[in-house]
């Protein structure tokens, strides 16, 4: 901005200034810690005045002659606004187009001698203390997660991220202690529950994470509460699920003592404690089953961790397009899961690509052997979900077995009319689904009316294992099939008189349990009657879907069963009588 005969310039804004010359950002006259690139990232959009700065400009600006991943880029605004923390609106998102500085600039010359910061500033070369572990391996796909739950946390007290097992929550909060360390001049500290097994050990394990002395007696969250209340720390809280009440208790002391404090919780389910945020973690992005030709499956975070993985055991792997489109697949297989696509990776060098997608209907046998240092829950993807499992109250547990029925998303009628019974009323089976939604094992979709819910594949596969366990399976099959046939009979009785967008939004995504409902009804243990009447039911759906061919197929296979089985013909016994011969 200026020549090297200039005076040298300081840039300000609001409570922030900035020396090019020294590299250097102070907040309220405090050092900031700022990597070299961030501030790069910095100085081109401020040189800006306000335009828009497109990505290609800032990425040939700070890393001239190189070609990257745009999430490197996301990376280093991700790290800015954390540091402009309540004020990280200063960077400004133009979608499309890329990212414009909305702050009023004054560029004045520098005093001369200017301190670098203020008396009394901690400097720039030495780091808040953290018991937080440096990484082991990159933290790939996550760099939209890490920016929002940044956003989260400088603006609220407490925010939990919840997920399912093995989704990497502890993994994303670790990424966010260590962007946040450079804020919190007491340190950023690490509390993991993951070892208790008495909730009363939560206050003693803070003690211990912290370091902090309370002089003799029995640790308390009040007791720990008090000693943090002047201290501007954030800390971490990892894996309260299995001392979920203690854990919020202790978060709701810990807050009300001081301002200072901030917390990251992470949890297989809410905290429920006051002033709670609740960050959903998601699945890594995986390619659909339907993407287009020309769509670069590396885009996906799933896919590119699986091949980071796979590196780290083979680093000669280098999969040619057919097998990344393998990868892709198995790793949808895998519903994106950050833990179960670390397992399979690690198995690819030895089976590779093509076997491994072969065994994934074994995924519990095959997706074992995690770090001998990792907790046991997360060296084989069958332990996590037992871990879960066991958490849940027996009426929670039985839910989730007869939920595993469904093929894709089901209603909350659905879920009442299969899994309810004499022991266990719909009311409860509704409790129990909105309980399983909360502590991640089922995932909900939509709100209200058009509300639906569905079992990840690894879930579902695990609950099917406990269902045949259980003896219930032929039951609640059978109760599965009587659900549809007696929606496909409703839905039969107004397809003439419902407009056809309107009737096939209410029905059109059933199709997937309709086919397992037919599955189960033409097995040898299944009830051929109960198909034929279900098979006729669905006739307007395949028709409106233009599915004419899978619909004969099914009333050939019902002919088939017929001769094999003759008490399939119960109910209905001549095709020219039984079958509208549009269908044929």
């Amino acid at each position: 901005m200026n020549s090297t005969s200039d005076p040298p310039l300081r840039l300000t804004f609001g409570r922030f200034r900035v020396f090019p010359e020294r590299r250097e950002v102070l907040a309220d006259g405090q050092p900031i810690k700022l990597g070299g690139r961030a501030f790069d990232v910095l100085m081109a959009l401020v040189e800006a005045r306000g335009a828009v700065v497109t990505r290609e400009t800032l990425i040939a600006r700070v890393w001239p002659g190189r070609i990257i991943e745009e999430n490197s880029l996301a990376a280093q605004i991700a790290a800015l606004r954390a540091a402009f923390g309540a004020e990280r609106a200063l960077i400004r998102t133009v979608s499309g187009r890329g990212y414009q500085f909305t702050g009023t600039i004054h560029v004045e010359p520098a005093s001369p001698g200017e301190p670098v910061g203020a008396v009394g500033a901690r400097p720039a070369s030495v780091s808040p203390p953290t018991n937080v572990p440096e990484p082991l391996s990159e933290l790939i796909g996550r760099e939209e997660e890490l920016s929002e739950i940044l956003n989260l946390v400088t603006m609220h007290w407490l925010v939990t991220l919840a997920g399912a097992g093995g989704i990497g929550k502890t993994a994303l909060a670790l990424a966010l202690a260590r962007e946040l360390r450079p804020h919190f001049a007491d340190g950023v500290w690490l509390a993991e529950f993951s070892a208790l097994a008495d909730p009363g050990l939560v206050p003693a394990t803070m003690v211990a994470a912290v370091g902090i002395e309370l002089g003799g007696g029995e640790a308390s969250a009040q007791r720990v509460a008090r000693a943090l209340a002047d201290r501007r720390m954030l800390l971490v809280l990892d894996t309260c699920e299995h001392v979920i009440t203690a854990a919020a208790a202790m978060a709701e002391a810990m807050l009300g003592a001081g301002s200072g404090l901030r917390i990251i919780a992470t949890s297989r389910e809410p905290l429920r404690a006051g002033g709670e945020w609740i960050y959903p973690v998601q699945p890594l992005a995986v390619p659909a089953m339907d993407v287009a030709v020309d769509d670069d499956p590396l885009r996906y975070g799933a896919v590119r961790l699986f091949i980071e993985r796979a590196r780290a055991a083979e680093p000669h792997f280098a999969p040619d397009r057919r097998l990344i489109a393998m990868i892709a697949a198995i790793c949808r297989r895998l519903d994106g899961i950050p833990l179960a696509i670390e397992l399979a990776a690690a198995r690819a060098s030895a089976l590779g690509i093509e076997a491994l997608a072969a065994r994934l209907d074994d995924r519990f046998g095959l997706l074992t052997g995690g770090r001998r240092t990792a907790l046991p829950r997360h060296q084989a993807l069958r332990a996590t979900l037992d871990w879960s499992y066991e958490l849940l109250a027996e009426p929670e547990r039985v839910v989730l077995r007869r939920l595993a029925v469904f093929a894709g998303s089901f209603s909350l009628e659905a879920a009442a009319a299969v899994a309810a019974g004499p022991e266990l009323a719909a009311a409860d089976v509704i409790e129990g689904l909105l309980g399983l939604v909360a502590k991640s094992l089922v995932v909900a979709e939509g709100e209200g009316a058009a509300a639906r819910y569905r079992l990840l594949d690894t879930t579902r596969a695990y609950a099917l294992e406990k269902l045949k366990k259980s003896g219930e399976g032929n039951p609640i099959a059978r109760r599965h099939a009587e659900h549809y046939r007696d929606l496909f009979g409703r839905a039969g009785a107004e397809w003439e008189r419902r407009p056809v967008v309107e009737w096939l939004a209410n029905y059109g995504w059933c199709l997937t349990n309709l086919r397992a409902a037919l599955d189960w009804a033409f097995s040898p243990g299944g009830d051929g009657s109960l198909g034929v009447i279900l098979t006729l039911a669905a006739v307007p759906l395949w028709t409106q879907l233009s599915l004419t061919q899978e619909c004969r197929q099914r009333i050939e296979h019902w002919q088939a069963s017929r001769h094999r089985r003759p008490e399939i013909c119960a109910a209905r016994c001549s095709c020219s009588r039984c079958w509208p011969q549009s269908v044929w």
